[in-house]
């Protein structure tokens, strides 16, 4: 069973939510909060396999909730699923950069948040990571400086630094694999490496990594949105 955390300030959202996921034979909800602070009580409480998570709450928000559940005690398991209004939102972005594994827009259709939820438990990130691209480089693109990349990044060998290229740019485990005409396993080794040596949680944050620390440059090296 995938144990969830729903949060919305919204009570009649939430409710909804609530009741459309633990509808499904294989998703149990173990909570419900109505803001940031009660949703990291719950969690610390529950250690919920994923957290659905409304971004603009009073009080305690999304973002800083994301950051205090997924930096807590008996977390390590969790991933949040963050539900935005708007697809390229600068509070998108500041949540994937404190660990979420993706986002979802409010207006999505009951099909498509289940299988969210279902994605996110099993530790892919929600969205075609040229999705989640299009919404850093909107983002990093702004920034005056090139960052300086993290002394982690000397510790991928020439073909995981090329996977991770990869990743950035969009590309399946299946896709990686066809481009360097290697087997999918190689590249699962290879992606499964690269999250241990950067201490990646999943694809969306190797992609956050991977243009922030300036390795793929916004508008060069990816596929079209």
């Amino acid at each position: 069973m995938i144990k969830v955390l729903v949060v919305d300030d919204q009570t009649i959202v939430r409710a909804g939510f609530a009741a459309l996921l633990d509808a499904q034979p294989d998703i149990s909800v173990a909570g419900q909060a109505g803001d940031g602070r009660e949703a990291v009580r719950l969690a610390e409480r529950h250690a919920p396999d994923v957290v659905v998570m409304d971004i603009r709450m009073p009080g305690m928000d999304g973002i800083e909730a994301t950051r205090r559940i997924l930096g807590g005690p008996g977390t390590d398991g969790t991933r949040v699923l963050v539900l935005t209004t708007f697809d390229v939102d600068e509070y998108v972005y500041e949540a994937l950069a404190v660990g979420a594994s993706g986002f979802l827009l409010k207006d999505a259709t009951a099909d498509e948040l289940v299988s969210a939820v279902r994605v996110v438990a099993r530790g892919d990130s929600l969205l075609a990571p040229q999705v989640t691209g299009r919404l850093i480089r909107e983002f990093t693109k702004q920034r005056r400086t090139r960052p300086t990349p993290p002394a982690a990044l000397s510790t991928l060998t020439a073909r995981e630094t090329e996977v991770l290229v990869l990743i950035a740019a969009g590309l399946s485990n299946a896709e990686i694999a066809a481009r360097l005409v290697v087997s999918e396993h190689t590249v699962k080794t290879h992606v499964a490496r690269v999250f241990t040596k950067l201490n990646l949680r999943d694809r969306a944050q190797a992609v956050m990594l991977a243009y922030e620390s300036g390795l793929v440059v916004p508008g060069e090296g990816s596929t079209s949105d």
